[in-house]
């Protein structure tokens, strides 16, 4: 069991939470740690203290938008149509992975790691169950291949998103890109 964070560490926690979100939505998800620390002024081993790299302190940023997304999975669990409950979920996570220039890259970053020293998000564990139950369904109702998984289903999702971020002069780029995907991944009949 974690031990309790004193008060003091409490509050550096969460300026630099807030701190990041501002500096996120400003400069993206590759803004200056030297910065965030500075604007919650807190020293960088502070910052370190509480995220040991950079992808810990997006995991805390985005918490609650992952938590909406795992909830909204819960939802869409009992859709009439399986296919379609995982469609508009991969949509939403579409959504988020755009939400901030950066963020989708951050996202392929923490998915590509793999071995006994890759950094495993806080979020992705929640987000790859939630994801695979929806697949899972779509699968036994055979409407999705059965070689289509969860991990690279959200690796696909962050490349479209990183797609859309490096095409903003296309804002239907992305949808096409989901549409296409979701096409490729229907089960043959």
């Amino acid at each position: 069991m974690a031990k309790p964070m004193r008060a003091d560490a409490r509050r550096n926690y969460e300026r630099l939470v807030t701190e990041a979100k501002a500096a996120f939505l400003e400069q993206g998800t590759n803004a200056s740690l030297e910065d965030i620390a500075r604007r919650a002024r807190v020293g960088i081993g502070t910052l370190y203290r509480h995220f040991p790299c950079r992808i810990a302190l997006i995991d805390a940023v985005y918490q609650e938008e992952v938590d909406k997304l795992v909830a909204y999975a819960a939802e869409l669990g009992d859709a009439d149509d399986p296919f379609e409950g995982l469609a508009e979920w991969l949509r939403a996570v579409l959504r988020h992975a755009s939400t901030y220039r950066g963020l989708a890259a951050a996202l392929m970053e923490s998915d590509r790691a793999r071995g006994a020293g890759a950094t495993m998000t806080a979020c992705k564990v929640p987000m790859r169950e939630a994801g695979g139950e929806l697949l899972a369904r779509a699968q036994q109702a055979g409407l999705v291949r059965e070689d289509a998984n969860i991990p690279d289903l959200l690796q696909l999702t962050h490349v479209i998103g990183l797609a859309a971020e490096k095409t903003p002069d296309d804002p239907e780029i992305a949808e096409r890109l989901l549409t296409l995907t979701l096409y490729g991944l229907r089960a043959k009949d």
